[in-house]
């Protein structure tokens, strides 16, 4: 693969997850001990940067070189932290909007709703530490620059989040199949947080049961959903119609 995306090597990774580098991921192989270990899991962790303990087959395939057992994936951008980005939405304006991506997996499809989400006016995006796409050059590029724009923030929990930004006064609404009312019927003209499932799943049971409500997109045909991303600038759509009506 090509070198460029990664960084690797114990002594270069550490360098760079210190110098707070933007790190999309950090691999570690398999059978790993020491005093090494415990300081990548422990930087890691306090940055809530995703690893993953992977065989050595699989690093040696990843990039060309001594990577001495851990390799870290680049990401385009640094994330954000949620507690510092929120009072900046609310210092910008009373009602901000965000979105929660829980468990987007596909890398097209998240630059896609990342184009969607600054064309109407999103301005944060929240995304899980694990099980999620992120930050990557073909992320990036499927946004047409707008991951460059938006402030993108990765949390450990998602459940965790719905309930920081209730207690925050924000209305955590996610898109359901099930969901007992009816897009149009929402009220988004307030602070709104918009939760997006994966494009298999949808949401999680937990998140589901977090949010103050559920919503579908109506629809008339048989298929049973719509692409996240062409859900996702509907849904968008309805909040930017909304917030902007006089």
């Amino acid at each position: 693969m090509d070198n460029k995306q990664w960084i690797f090597g114990r002594h270069p990774v550490l360098e760079a997850l210190q110098a707070g580098q933007a790190i999309e991921k950090v691999y570690l192989q398999q059978g790993t001990r020491g005093d090494f270990e415990k300081e990548l899991r422990r930087i890691c962790r306090s940055q809530e940067v995703p690893l993953s303990v992977i065989p050595k087959e699989k690093i040696n395939w990843m990039v060309n070189g001594n990577h001495q057992g851990v390799v870290a994936l680049q990401g385009v951008a640094a994330y954000h932290k949620l507690e510092d980005i929120l009072p900046r939405l609310f210092e910008q304006s009373e009602t901000p909007l965000l979105l929660l991506m829980d468990g987007v997996t596909d890398t097209r499809n998240f630059g896609a709703i990342a184009r969607s989400a600054e064309l109407f006016g999103v301005g944060a995006i929240v995304l899980p530490g694990k099980g999620s796409a992120g930050l990557t050059p073909d992320a990036l590029k499927t946004s047409a620059g707008a991951l460059s724009r938006i402030p993108v923030c990765r949390v450990r929990s998602m459940v965790s989040t719905v309930e920081y930004l209730q207690n925050n006064d924000v209305t955590v609404l996610a898109s359901d199949l099930n969901g007992e009312h009816s897009l149009p019927n929402m009220d988004m003209k307030g602070a709104v947080a918009l939760v997006l499932g994966s494009e298999g799943d949808g949401i999680s049971k937990a998140v589901a049961k977090a949010a103050d409500d559920r919503f579908h997109i109506p629809q008339l045909g048989e298929l049973n959903s719509l692409n996240v991303s062409v859900a996702a600038g509907i849904i968008l759509y309805e909040s930017m119609r909304q917030r902007t009506q006089k």
